[in-house]
């Protein structure tokens, strides 16, 4: 054996090269989880539940257009996807590190903590993916079979497109709660209370005061289903609501929506700052 040899296996791997070991095992952990399989069903029951719906009731709303097929489809139900895949893969999937004691054993190995975030991070990622593109494939099959081989509107793309924007920003979201708590339970239940009722509830609330919800990931978000909408929403309807029956009085309300150069730079400032700080909790806290 050569001296070259003998520095080429003694070499530590780069940090990138800890980003795809990482990466790679965790990815196969979550394909080989029950938390995948759970998944998957869910997405495949919901698919399911919209295409037997479409099937036999024939709503207007979803044959009227090729347009309006997509728009009812697909804009509620894949932000909903995203959401569960984000909890799902990304909700403990730090917290567990400190829960299960594997962090303890694995952090004294010449191994950065960024490596492991980032590799967690993009296995999270791949793993929701790969249920997005499975409810993205039966929609396309059916939106086929009812308008032909014409293909699916270009909004409908764009619209495919914006829902990885979202994915990235729920996972930066889902990671930064994760990194925050050293239980996985408390992690994933903040995360799910947030992502599925707390922006909701800012939303509505912020319609009632009239005040624009920029600071809320749903606003962002909002643009998965309104480019679907032709033609695009109006930044901003005031709707007038009686609260008492037909005949009480009215209260006025707002309903804001996001162009999409403001929904994808909101959703990726989400992205980007709970990522940040996702990684900073974590390269700060302790094993013990």
């Amino acid at each position: 054996m050569n001296k070259t040899e003998t520095i080429s296996r003694n070499k530590v791997p780069s940090n990138m090269a800890h980003v795809g070991i990482v990466m790679k095992f965790t990815l196969l952990e979550y394909f080989r989880s029950r938390r995948f399989l759970i998944m998957l069903i869910i997405t495949i029951l919901i698919a399911a539940l919209l295409t037997i719906t479409v099937a036999l009731r024939r709503p207007e709303s979803f044959l009227s257009s090729n347009l309006g097929f997509y728009a009812n489809w697909w804009g509620t139900s894949v932000i909903v996807l995203t959401i569960l895949s984000g909890i799902f893969f990304g909700g403990d999937a730090i917290s567990g590190e400190f829960q299960n004691k594997t962090g303890y054993f694995g952090i004294p190995n010449p191994i950065r903590r960024s490596s492991i975030y980032v590799g967690k991070w993009l296995s999270a990622f791949l793993a929701a993916s790969a249920i997005l593109f499975v409810f993205t494939l039966v929609t396309i099959t059916n939106g086929v079979y009812y308008f032909g081989s014409s293909g699916a509107p270009y909004q409908f793309g764009l619209s495919f497109l914006f829902v990885w924007f979202y994915l990235a920003a729920v996972l930066g979201f889902t990671f930064f709660f994760s990194s925050m708590f050293k239980s996985s339970a408390i992690s994933i239940l903040v995360t799910a209370i947030l992502l599925l009722f707390g922006f909701t509830l800012l939303t509505i609330v912020a319609g009632y005061v009239q005040v624009e919800p920029w600071f809320v990931l749903d606003y962002g978000a909002g643009i998965i289903g309104s480019i679907l909408i032709s033609p695009y929403p109006q930044r901003l309807t005031t709707i007038g609501i009686s609260s008492v029956g037909l005949s009480g009085p009215t209260v006025t309300t707002t309903a804001f929506y996001a162009t999409i150069p403001e929904g994808l730079v909101i959703m990726g400032m989400y992205f980007i700052i709970t990522t940040i700080f996702g990684l900073i909790l974590f390269e700060r806290k302790e094993f013990n």
